[in-house]
């Protein structure tokens, strides 16, 4: 059986402000580095055997706080995992949108990534970590919207009401061709950390 964590990226300057990011390149926070801390002291005591990551700079820098508790675990970046593209929203505010745009705005032809385009890369990569890493497991650090849209394609009764955390773990697993999840939207490493 292969297990597949998926990862969202640590908080970033634009998550706190409200931009969307889309394929822009943006940092984390200091806040987003200290949350990928705590998220790879979680992971250290489980076993992990390779990382893919987005390579986008607020994915790639997630996935090397990680890695640095892993050691020698290999790290491998892919543009296919990368966020949806949010074509003329990227960097803006849900305000800045509605004064430029309207409140239709989601409806106009802002160049967003196509629906399809996402699934047909996410998939093709998913597919591929399935076949290449049979019986591994397998931490995948991406984004939020993304995430959600392989999470329809492979366990589409997954109730996803609840948007994506920062540094969440949500764990899938592939037995016998069938996707199946264990864990959704998991931030206990944050949690504890807010008790102490």
């Amino acid at each position: 059986m292969t297990k597949i964590g998926l990862i969202r990226h640590g908080v970033t300057p634009w998550n706190k402000e409200g931009r969307a990011q889309g394929s822009s390149d943006i940092p984390l926070h200091e806040e987003g580095m200290a949350e990928a801390e705590l998220l790879a002291e979680r992971l250290r005591n489980e076993k992990w055997d390779v990382i893919y990551s987005s390579n986008l700079l607020r994915a790639r820098q997630t996935a090397e706080v990680i890695k640095e508790k892993f050691s020698p675990i290999p790290i491998h970046f892919d543009a296919r995992i990368r966020e949806v593209g949010g074509g003329l929203i990227e960097g803006t505010t849900e305000a800045e949108r509605l004064e430029r745009w309207g409140s239709s705005w989601r409806e106009m032809d802002l160049g967003f990534e196509p629906r399809e385009s996402v699934s047909e890369r996410g998939m093709e990569f998913m597919k591929e970590i399935a076949a290449k890493h049979q019986d591994e497991n397998v931490l995948v650090v991406s984004h939020g919207s993304f995430i959600r849209h392989i999470l329809k394609e492979l366990v589409p009764h997954l109730d996803l009401s609840s948007p994506l955390k920062n540094t969440s773990i949500t764990k899938l697993f592939i037995k016998e061709s069938q996707w199946g999840c264990e864990l959704y939207n998991c931030t206990n490493h944050l949690e504890k950390e807010q008790i102490k």
